[in-house]
């Protein structure tokens, strides 16, 4: 099966048991069973090849360029991890179906369980790193939304932002690790950085690099001292506990240090952080979890101290090492799994996951008994179980590992680890099954059905499998190694038994056995000690450190962003200026090549008329309408001088621009007072005004000494003009880079002109339902209205321009690819033809005639321009790639066909639907107000006409 089609799977196979939640809890299960089943015989249709040393692959070229490539990678390791995600995933899941109970919302669960099995998955398959760094943070997401579960739980919720805060921010960090090994080796490609050892090592940024992607491991797999996040996952429900820390989430830390152990081990760095986490890791979450009482957050601090056990084998920097570690990932996946789903099995039926309301549960639930002991025991590292075996293995890597020149540190540790973790696991056993029988129980334990015990049993018979018969795992352990070591060194040829003879490692492990049983001799002193003894509380410090950054954060922002707009463009403006001051006074500006121009009478009074209405503005602009036409003026010399520089394209979408956006204006004007308050003092008008001028002088320099030179490479305005008829079919340069060149940056544009429109929409309607409905139904104007409110002249006027106005943006639309003109333009002419009506007849009169709502008039124009992108691809070109033809229609001459003019459509849809949506929004505020409404196109004022009657009229009295 295609690498694809097993990582869509579950993310396609989410959307089913949503679908499925009305036909029942079995419906669920089935569905998200099938679908992990079918990726999990994916997966084994892959085994022959990777058993044969292939490497499977698959690839989707995106945006080569950039590194950006959907690219999958299947070996060992990959294979390892995949089959203990799935494996493991249909245990859970069936198991999942019975302990969850009937108030449970079955199809979100699975949901969500399905799209974090998805997200591990592409992490183990992922060939690029880039892609795998979105997995990463998926996993992330998807497992909040599982620890997170039960909403109703407040140690839920606090424990899915934890660690989401904790492996989010560890993520960030990986990020950065990862594009600096990119840009070492010039690929992103995972299966080309793993050949660049050498040239990575050697590099100066490998330590950064190395620190960065520790982190993200170390928060995802919960090593110190980012630790104390994964036992407060504990409120999510127990499947998700035992799915989370035997084969996903936490794993996701060590296959990356697996991953990328060919190019980052074997250096001091690597082998003193990695080693030193993982002992301190080991160590400390053993002790912790002695002393814990609930039973699953015994287990969660076991886990801790077992990725610590295999983070730190990994760290010795040694084949052996890595092999050890790798068998200690599959029998960990294993055993854990089991003891979680046992603790469920105890919660579910005795209502407690307290030891110390428990004891004597082996008469009770025999069944839940056995498998308990038995996974308890081979975490313990008791013999003829799985766990044992590479417990001893790595005791016998520690006992050759030397750190910081001292030859005891490292086997002392790890046999202190060691003993803690057979106490712990003897305390399980003893406090929860051993004793007499209780009658004080929550509720009466009893073995449930065997829907739950019987998936903790199958891996209980993998565990006494392997520890019996060792050799059944071997060779797939060490082709796993040798994927691993990707050839940097050869795989161990050690054999996998149960007996090594008399070895420091057999003396080690006796010394832990038996220290285990001794601490559980004194284990109540020590438990009393324990409690009185004065510790840091990792959660108190977590949430003093969120408060701490918040409350700054919080100051930073409040300082800066304060809602004043005059700080916001300081800060800005102010910033650009530094910028561009340190570029020009250390950079080099070449002598001028070529000879300033002559001006003529006309461009410099242009100029000065430009000069003196923008000095006007800003001297005159707290008089809003003043300020409006002096807005106008500017606009208006603006389009002239695009005239006067050969733009027409520019010309014409100035000067429409203006009188759209001055009649809008003018519109919202309306609702506002005549003059601006003043609120700045003298001295902050004066800086701003000084910074103003500097930036204007700046910008002057900069197009000055620009316009005196010579570009230092071809301008792309050369590339635009040698292509525009030969790719685009087009002579008009300016909309062939609009429609095809630079498309997908107009789509872009329209869409964000569209969005615009509906905020202003969407704004006026927030402002109805509010105080503001109030004060416009109690507005008067400032100054009498006319009587004449819909005058007669300017009625037939808009009649008689209205289909002149429209056939000359039809032309414009037309001749916009060869000639000054295209879509946006005519838009914007159209836009102002129906604007004219409302203006002349009012918004009823003229709403009532409109066929279709401006809403879809916006949708219709940037689906237009879309689709008209997407049908490229079907000829196997980019989106948005025009083409072009030339066709004779008799009698007509020869014209032109592009595709091009679709997309122009679309353009033209959205300009026409944003432009009279924003103008219906203001209208819609006029209605509220005291406007009167008219059904008709012209009429006299009915107050004024009633008021002229009443004169009129003869009195009683006078007749």
């Amino acid at each position: 099966m295609s690498l694809f089609i097993i990582v869509l799977l579950p993310f396609l196979g989410a959307l089913l048991p949503g679908l499925m939640n009305s036909a029942g809890r079995a419906a669920c299960a089935g569905v998200t069973f099938t679908v992990t089943l079918t990726a999990f015989i994916g997966l084994l249709t892959n085994l022959p090849a990777i058993l044969a040393g292939e490497v499977v692959t698959a690839r989707i070229d995106w945006i080569p360029e950039l590194g950006l490539n959907m690219t999958l990678m299947l070996d060992g390791l990959g294979f390892f991890f995949a089959l203990l995600i799935l494996g493991i995933g249909l245990l859970i899941i069936a198991y999942a179906r019975h302990y969850l109970s009937r108030s449970d919302n079955m199809g979100e669960f699975f949901t969500y369980m399905l799209l974090f099995q998805g997200a591990m998955v592409g992490i183990v398959l992922s060939d690029n790193i880039l892609l795998l760094l979105i997995f990463w943070e998926l996993t992330s997401l998807s497992s909040f939304l599982l620890i997170g579960y039960w909403k109703h739980l407040p140690e839920g919720r606090q424990g899915a932002r934890m660690a989401l805060t904790v492996t989010g921010m560890g993520g960030l960090a990986m990020i950065g690790g990862m594009l600096i090994l990119g840009q070492i080796v010039g690929s992103y490609d995972l299966s080309v950085i793993l050949e660049n050892r050498e040239l990575i090592q050697a590099d100066p940024l490998y330590v950064p690099a190395l620190i960065l992607i520790l982190i993200g491991c170390f928060t995802k797999s919960a090593q110190f001292p980012f630790h104390f996040w994964l036992p407060h996952a504990m409120a999510a429900p127990t499947p998700v506990s035992a799915y989370l820390h035997s084969a996903t989430m936490v794993k996701a830390g060590i296959f990356l240090m697996a991953r990328m152990w060919p190019v980052l081990a074997g250096t001091t760095e690597w082998f003193v952080i990695v080693t030193t986490a993982g002992l301190i890791t080991m160590v400390l979450g053993a002790i912790i979890a002695l002393f814990k009482h609930d039973l699953k957050a015994l287990l969660a601090f076991s886990t801790v101290s077992h990725l610590g056990l295999i983070t730190m084998l990994l760290g010795t920097g040694t084949a052996f090492g890595a092999m050890a570690a790798v068998f200690h990932i599959l029998n960990h996946a294993t055993f854990k799994a089991a003891l979680f789903m046992s603790a469920g099995i105890v919660d579910h039926e005795a209502h407690t996951r307290d030891i110390r309301r428990l004891g004597g549960l082996r008469k009770l639930m025999p069944v839940t008994f056995v498998i308990a002991t038995l996974a308890a025991l081979s975490m313990a590292g008791i013999p003829f179980l799985n766990g044992f075996l590479s417990k001893e293995m790595m005791l016998e890597e520690a006992n050759h590992t030397v750190l910081f020149d001292n030859p005891w540190l490292v086997p002392a540790l790890a046999t202190v680890g060691s003993l803690f973790s057979a106490a712990y696991c003897f305390r399980l056993i003893g406090h929860t099954f051993l004793g007499p029988v209780r009658d004080d129980y929550p509720a009466k334990p009893h073995d449930p059905n065997p829907g739950m015990w019987l998936p903790p049993a199958i891996l209980v018979a993998l565990v006494v499998a392997i520890g019996v018969a060792p050799f059944l795992a071997e060779p797939f352990v060490k082709m796993v190694t040798g994927s691993l070591l990707h050839g940097e060194v050869e795989v161990p040829k050690n054999y996998f038994k149960i007996w090594h003879g008399l070895v420091p490692a057999l003396y080690m492990s006796v010394i832990a056995v038996v220290g285990g049983l001794a601490l559980m001799l004194i284990f109540s002193p020590l438990l009393k000690l324990w409690d009185v003894a004065p510790r840091p509380e990792a959660k108190t410090i977590f949430d003093a450190l969120v408060e701490a950054v918040a409350r700054a954060a919080q100051g930073f922002i409040h300082s800066l962003h304060n809602g004043a707009f005059t700080r916001y463009a300081l800060i800005g403006f102010v910033a650009i200026l530094a910028a561009g001051y340190h570029a020009w006074t250390t950079g080099t500006v070449g002598a001028a090549t070529r000879p300033l121009q002559e001006a003529g009478a006309v461009p410099i009074a242009g100029w000065a008329l430009l000069v003196v209405a923008t000095a006007s503005l800003v001297i005159m602009h707290r008089n809003r309408f003043l300020a409006l036409i002096l807005i106008g003026i500017v606009g208006l010399m603006v389009s002239v001088g695009f005239v006067y520089l050969s733009a027409p394209d520019l010309a014409m979408t100035q000067f429409t621009v203006e009188v759209v956006t001055i009649i809008l204006l003018l519109l919202a004007l309306n609702f506002l007072p005549n003059r601006t308050p003043v609120e700045s003092s003298v001295l902050r008008r004066m800086r701003d005004g000084g910074i103003a001028i500097l930036g204007g002088l700046a910008t002057f320099a900069l197009a000055y000494h620009y316009m005196l030179r010579e570009a230092v490479t071809s301008p792309i305005s050369e590339f635009h003009v040698a292509n525009s008829y030969k790719g685009g079919g087009g002579t008009n340069m300016v909309n062939v880079i609009l429609v095809d060149f630079r498309g997908f940056d107009t789509y872009g544009e329209i869409i964000v002109l569209g969005i615009a429109a509906l905020l202003i929409y969407a704004l006026t309607e927030t402002l109805l339902d509010g105080p503001v409905r109030r004060r416009l139904l109690n507005w008067t104007p400032d100054q009498p209205r006319a009587g004449d409110m819909h005058p007669m002249m300017m009625v037939v006027m808009t009649r008689v321009i209205m289909p002149v106005v429209l056939m000359v943006g039809f032309y414009i639309f037309l001749r916009g690819h060869n000639e000054p003109g295209g879509g946006f333009i005519a838009g914007l002419v159209v836009s102002i033809a129906v604007v004219m009506q409302y203006m002349a007849s009012g918004f009823t009169w003229t709403s009532a005639r409109l066929r279709y709502p401006y809403h879809g008039v916006i949708g219709a124009g940037v689906l237009i321009a879309g689709l008209t992108g997407i049908g490229s691809w079907f000829v196997s070109k980019p989106f948005l790639t025009s083409d072009f033809t030339y066709v004779r229609i008799p009698p007509f001459n020869e014209f032109e066909l592009a595709t091009a003019a679709l997309f122009d459509v679309g353009v033209f849809l959205a300009v026409v639907g944003a432009v009279m949506l924003s103008l219906e929004s203001f209208s819609r505020l006029a209605r509220r107000s005291d406007t009167p409404e008219t059904e008709y196109p012209m009429d006299i004022d009915p107050s004024r006409e009633q008021a002229t009657d009443t004169a009129a009229a003869p009195t009683e009295g006078s007749r």
